[in-house]
């Protein structure tokens, strides 16, 4: 699953004009923060969990413009693992993200719920798209 995602985060990252920039040297042009979040969710939560994922997803990329992507997708063989491919223009972007009141719902909302989690920082390498 986490190659399924890696290959995904270099998909978006292609699509969008603004992200994966290079110059001839290799070398980004812009800082994206880039993220994998792998979570697992108490079972009799899951229902109750996907709700606020959904919410705090959506709210954040209306209303956010440091919030590039937020692509969330659930394993088929185990339901409560939940993945999402997280992209912030930079590392302002993303600590102004963790203090806004919809987010702060979120974590505290589901703080119960979650059994594990885990952030994983990538450097986008390349990508393509069709």
């Amino acid at each position: 699953m986490r190659k399924i995602l890696i290959i995904l985060a270099f998909m978006t990252l292609s699509a969008l004009p603004c992200l994966g920039q290079t110059d001839f040297q290799g070398q980004n042009n812009v800082e994206k923060l880039v993220r994998l979040a792998e979570i697992e969710v108490e079972p009799e939560f899951l229902e109750e969990y996907m709700a606020f994922a959904k919410e705090v997803g959506e709210t954040s990329v209306k209303v956010e413009l440091g919030v590039l992507t937020l692509f969330s997708m659930q394993a088929k063989e185990d339901p409560c693992k939940i993945y999402i491919l997280e992209i912030y223009a930079d590392q302002e972007a993303y600590q102004s993200h963790i203090q806004t009141a919809h987010f702060k719902k979120y974590k505290e909302g589901t703080a119960k719920m979650v059994k594990s989690l885990k952030l994983i920082d990538v450097n986008p390498l390349a990508g393509m798209i069709r």
